[in-house]
Order: structure tokens, then sequence, then C-alpha cells
């Protein structure tokens, strides 16, 4: 053995699966990772990790990674050099931008991989191709968020930390199961619950966060504005909201008052009890702070935005905007949902949230990039992009996305992807969606990579490198800068996740003072953030909001119901969620110990139904909507109500042979949590 070989080593990171950011060390011997150990000294989850944290450092050596670039041949993969892959796609992507323009390209990043990526991705697209077709998997999780809170509050993000619900005298839960699919954020709610901090969580679904609640409230599935338009009409109408918040913060409290007036009482609609509505709302209402918590239950749905808007307009009806223990907080579901779309890869801004239409945010970008006629277009979303694969668009790049399984009506996905020229996905594992590329590009995993991911709160947390990739893959950044080198493209000598940052801090105000030097401390930085002197932002909108004219918006919304309901032919309604043991579409869980806890999809269907269709536990069922179908095993289950079955989206040939498409018209959002299904019996263990 070499003198200089390292024997072992402790490498501070932040884990690669959920958007709170837990720090952990990566525990390197003889240049391989061997296992993990919670980072002690970080505010985030100060030692503690849950189960996925504690096994994502095993699929890093995974012998199914990716090793080498593939071109498809006669229909098949078959290993390449770099210059023979690198030189393809260049020369395949100028061919199809120069035919068919700015219009015929997606680009497609994931929110999985660092900061550095997202930027220098979106950064390549508008430069080389002069097109705003550049997107990121928020879009099917947090683009109503983004869409939601920015037209509300002014700014896309959540408004308070994790740890500030301890300084809270309510918190209220709404289509979030924290405790399994953000189990070091539900810590900070389970803390809460022992200082005697009472918890109401609103879901259909009595999950693992319902159960220790104080108060679980069940209404009918995507109803949210009905219900929250009800609790206004009430807080109104007993005078119970804060009159000199909305006086002095806000607009257009007249249409707020005019619209919920409809809802006094409408259990019809939302299945839940006039008095425990009141009640709900009164004790929202009479405490001094009160937090909002919520995640996919709200925002996947045709209403998504205008759910968020909703509640949005709750917190400010009571003045729970701007100081500690209150705000409206979205947990993100993975680790760089906040930071793809912070970077810029977003079809209509630049990184730091500045719109593309703005002609001075466009000469500020083309100085610093060295380029002329960027677009002022709102360029096409992730899922539109799909549909317009074979025809308006003609060539994709993919990033780290594994849109075959996560992806609404999954046979249309890939009836989709296999009408493009040309496809070339960048990736750790050959995916399911890998087999329609016509390049396969090996990257870089989170512990062959320095970088940033950015967390549900705004914090910007280090990710370092442990390891050098397997076999010939290589650091994302250095894929995407060698093909702007080919492109001809200046500026993109960026050699490292530093010089990447350094290079998006230059354009970007709100996180100029978000130095590395900075990351390196436990606490890291919180944008806003300046200058590098400045503390960084942990409470948004503490004087005023972020709008145009620092006012908070009220918006008059009605309840509309969801695209596609239960009927005679399609009698259930089905819902999707998360597992505590699995991440996205199990590309790295699946290929870890934890895998064997859930190691194949099941549905959830309640008590009553099952009897009625002599369903058993365990048996084989088959699921069909009107745009495919699939076969997975009962779990009969007091959690859901009569009617409505629930499935996790993390398995292939799963849930979203099921999902709709249908979209939420202002941020895009696919209806992924609410489709019309049947169920049929096929017995068997």
């Amino acid at each position: 053995m070499s003198e200089n070989t390292e024997i072992m080593k402790y490498v501070p990171t932040t884990c690669p699966y959920c958007g709170v950011g837990c720090g952990l060390n990566l525990v390197v011997n003889d240049g391989k990772v061997v296992g993990v150990e919670a980072y002690q000294r970080t505010p985030v989850n100060e030692g503690k990790l849950c189960p996925k944290g504690m096994t994502c450092w095993e699929h890093v050596h995974s012998p199914d990674r990716l090793t080498t670039p593939l071109i498809k041949k006669d229909g098949k993969h078959v290993p390449a050099t770099w210059d023979e892959a690198l030189d393809l796609v260049a020369k395949k992507l100028k061919e199809i931008s120069d035919k068919h323009g700015p219009r015929g390209l997606g680009f497609q990043t994931s929110c999985r991989t660092v900061n550095e990526d997202c930027y220098i991705f979106q950064k390549f697209a508008r430069c080389g191709f002069k097109t705003n077709n550049v997107d990121n998997c928020a879009r099917i999780c947090h683009g109503p968020s983004v869409a939601g809170l920015s037209l509300s509050f002014g700014s896309g993000a959540a408004t308070n930390g994790f740890r500030d619900v301890l300084n809270s005298d309510l918190i209220l839960m709404w289509g979030s199961n924290a405790m399994e699919a953000h189990p070091l954020a539900g810590r900070r709610v389970a803390e809460a619950k022992k200082k005697g901090i009472p918890i109401i969580v609103v879901d259909p679904r009595k999950t693992m966060t319902a159960r220790i609640a104080d108060t679980w409230v069940r209404f009918n599935p995507s109803t949210h504005i009905a219900l929250i338009n009800s609790m206004m009409y009430w807080i109104i109408k007993e005078g119970k909201y804060d009159k000199k918040f909305v006086e002095e913060r806000t607009e257009h409290f007249d249409e707020l008052q005019k619209t919920v007036e409809n809802y006094a009482d409408c259990e019809a609609i939302h299945g839940v009890p006039l008095e425990t509505v009141k009640d709900l709302a009164f004790r929202y209402a009479d405490v001094k702070n009160a937090v909002i918590i919520y995640c996919l239950g709200i925002t996947e749905l045709t209403t998504g935005t205008d759910n968020v808007r909703s509640l949005g307009n709750l917190a400010m009806l009571c003045g729970n905007i701007g100081r500690e223990g209150v705000g409206v907080n979205p947990l993100r579901g993975q680790n760089n949902v906040q930071g793809a779309c912070d970077m810029g890869a977003y079809p209509n801004v630049y990184s730091g949230y500045q719109k593309c239409e703005v002609a001075e945010n466009r000469a500020k970008m083309e100085k610093a990039w060295g380029v002329t006629d960027l677009p002022d277009w709102y360029g096409v979303t992730l899922t539109e992009q799909i549909n317009q694969c074979g025809e308006e668009i003609k060539g994709m790049y993919i990033l780290g996305l594994n849109p075959a399984v996560t992806y609404p009506n999954s046979n249309h996905v890939k009836a989709q992807l296999q009408k493009l020229d040309f496809l070339v996905i960048q990736d750790i594992f050959y995916t399911e969606s890998c087999q329609y590329a016509d390049v396969i590009l090996p990257g870089a995993c989170f512990a062959e990579k320095d970088g940033t991911f950015t967390s549900a709160e705004r914090r910007v947390n280090r990710v370092r490198k442990a390891v050098n990739p397997p076999g010939e893959a290589k650091e994302d950044i250095w894929i995407i800068a060698e093909l702007a080198k080919r492109m001809g493209l200046k500026n993109f000598d960026l050699p490292t996740g530093n010089a990447v940052w350094d290079d998006m801090r230059a354009v970007t105000p709100s996180m100029f003072g978000c130095l590395y030097e900075r990351m390196e401390k436990p606490e890291s930085v919180i944008w806003p953030c300046p200058t590098p002197e400045h503390p960084g932002t942990p409470i948004l909108h503490r004087e005023k909001f972020a709008t145009p004219n620092g006012k908070g918006q009220f918006f008059g919304l009605e309840y509309r119901p969801p695209a596609e309901v239960a009927d005679a032919e399609y009698p259930f309604t089905l819902m999707t969620g998360r597992l505590i043991f699995h991440y996205h579409s199990r590309s790295q869980t699946g290929r870890s110990d934890m895998h064997r806890e859930v190691p194949e999809s099941y549905a959830q269907i309640n008590v009553e139904d099952a009897e009625r269709l002599k369903i058993k536990d365990g048996e084989q069922i088959k699921l069909k909507s009107r745009r495919g179908e699939t076969i997975t095993h009962a779990r009969v289950s007091d959690e859901v109500a009569p009617g409505v079955v629930y499935m996790t989206m993390h398995f292939a040939d799963g849930v979203n042979n099921l999902t709709n498409t249908a979209l939420d018209p202002l941020s895009k959002m696919p209806e992924l949590k609410h489709c019309a299904i049947s169920i049929e019996k096929l017995g068997g263990n």
C-alpha cells in the first residue's frame, strides 16, 4: 500500500434526499465511502438522521453506476469515448437549433443535483441556443409554491425556518406528512408537541403525522379552497382577524371578504362539519403566533397555485407573517427544489428570480455572459415540453431526471420521448428513461462533487467531494463546460463548484453575500444575503412584503373541483404520496438496504371498500384510470376514507401509469394528487 494512501477520513456534507438539508459526515476509507455519521454541530438536524439519511451512501459505489458514455447504435447503447459522445451531442443540438430555432430544444434539470449544476445548465441553454425552454422538476412538486407565494407575498419561498416552530403557539399542518416525508422537520414538530404547542393536521389521510397531532381534521380530497374560505368567513364574521395588519400591510381585503361570504357552510363540498370548521378557524385566529406548514397535498393539483394563495390569505388575515413563530412554510420534497428554482432553471427567470421579460435583466446577463439577443419570452414548462415532443420540440437534454416514472401519465411520457429526433440524458444510473436516449452521459453523485444544496428554509448548505466518480464518469459541470467549448461559448471556463457559484453570485443581488467561505460554518447562510457582511434573512417580510409596493396581496379565490372526479365507471379517488424508506423513483434508495423494507408498491384501500369488493389484505389488485393501469397489492387500512385509494409515487410501472396530466393554469402543475380509478380484484398473495 502506498504511504500516501488515505486510510480514513470524515467529509462533512449535506444529505442528498429531502429538502430539510441535514448535515452528515461521509466516512471514507481507502478512497471508498463506507458509511455516514451524523454531523453534530449543524443547527438543522443536531446530530440526528432519518432512515434515508443513514443509508444515503449505499448507492455511491453501486455496480449499477454508469461509468462510460453510451451512444445508441442499431437500437442498442454501446460504450463511447467522451470526445465521441460530446461531439455528437454538440453537433445534434446545434443542428436542431439551426433548423428549428430556439423553441426546437427543451432542457430539463433535476432538483436532486447541486445548485452549481443547475446554474451552469440553464446558462448553457440560454447562451448556446437562445432559448428559455429550461425547467426543473419543481414544476411537478412546488411550482405552485413559487407562483402562489410570489403573487401573495412577492417571494416564492418559505417565510420562516424549521426551528422557528418552537416559537409558535399553534402549528397548522396542511397536506404535509412531515414525519414520513421530512422526518427531521417532523422532529421539530415533535419537539413543539413536547413543549405543549398544539398541533393541528388537516389531511384527507390519517398519516403518521396526523397520528401525533392533537387534532386531525379529515376533509374531502382537493377541497382546500372551500375549507379555507369557510374558515376565513367565520374569522371575519366574528371580528377575530388582525385589523391593524390588514389595514397597514395588505391590499384587496374587500375582494377576499366578498368571496368568502358564499362559504359560510359548505360541508357538502369539503365534508367537515360546521362546528369543526369554526373550531379550526378560531383556534388559528385566537393565538398570538400561528405557523402554517404545507407540502404536496396542497400543490400537486390543478388548483395548486390558488391553494397556496389561500393559505397566504389565511396567514395575512390573522397577521401571521413577518416575525418569529408564524409564517407560511412549504416543505420541499427533494434536496434542492428550492435551489434549482433559485438558480434560474426556470422558463421565465434568471437566478434570483430576475425576470427574463425585463430588458435591464437581459442586458445585465448579456454583458456578464458575453452574449447577445437573450430571449424575453416565457419558455415551455417541463410537462408542456413532453407534450410538444416531435412537434415544436425536436431535441431534449435531461439532467438527472427520470420522467418515464415520475411524470404523470407514464404511457404518454414514454410515447412522447420516442418522437424526439435526439435525446441526451445525463445521470448516475441507467434509469427507466435512459432506454429512449440517443446519448447517455455518466455524471457524478453528491459524494463526488463540490457544490451546494439550498434547503426549504433557504439555507445554502455545502456539498463536498469525498471520492472520485466511478470509471470514466465526470462531474456534471465539467460535462456542460466541455459542451460549451464545442459550441464556441465564452465564459464557461468554470472548473470548480466555487467558480460556478461566484459566476452566479456576480449577477444575483439576493445571494451576492453567500460566499463559500461563509458556508464552511455549520449554520451556513440563509438568503436573501445581499452583501458579505449581511447576516442573512431567516424570517422574510418583517417590515414589508417583497411585492412592488410592499403590500401583501389578498385574492378572492373560488373553489374549483378537480379536473377529474370519481364517477360510475371510475368510482374511486386516487391520491399519491411518499414513503419514509424511499426517495423519488428509487434509483438511489432502491440500491440501499432500505429497499427490503418496502420492496414493491401497494395501494391503501379503506376497510369498508375492501369488504364490499371482497379484497383481502395483501391480495393482488388492478387499478385502472382513463390513461392506463397498474397491478399492485392491497393494503387494507383505516388511513384512507371510503372511496379513496392511496399509492406512493416511487415505483416504476406504478401510480404514474394512472395519474392525470391536466394542468394548473398558472403554474402548469399537473394534477398528480387526484384522479378517478377503478379497482379489480385479482386474488392471490
